[in-house]
């Protein structure tokens, strides 16, 4: 390699640099920073969170209501004459 080739290193790096962003230099150093939007207060991000951890084990224990209560709908009807548990 030669000297007047230069670094092929700092030579691809130059090319495939991004520009400075304008977030980076839109205010200086010591400015306060502008006024963020208002975001949801903590709790409400910890309700949500909560919530839909506890999503499956809802769901689970619908379940095991819905077989419970079957099993127990179909205890109730001792008649084994063919009228269904439906008097009348």
């Amino acid at each position: 390699m030669s000297e007047q080739d230069g670094d092929p290193t700092a030579d691809f790096l130059a090319e495939v640099r991004a520009d400075e962003t304008p977030w980076r230099t839109d205010r200086p150093a010591g400015e306060p920073a502008p006024e963020q939007p208002e975001q949801p207060e903590k709790w409400t991000r910890s309700v949500g969170r909560a919530v839909g951890q506890a999503a499956p084990y809802v769901q689970a224990a619908l379940f095991a209501g819905w077989i419970a209560s079957s099993f127990a709908g179909s205890g109730d009807s001792q008649n084994l004459g063919g009228s269904g548990g439906q008097s009348g």
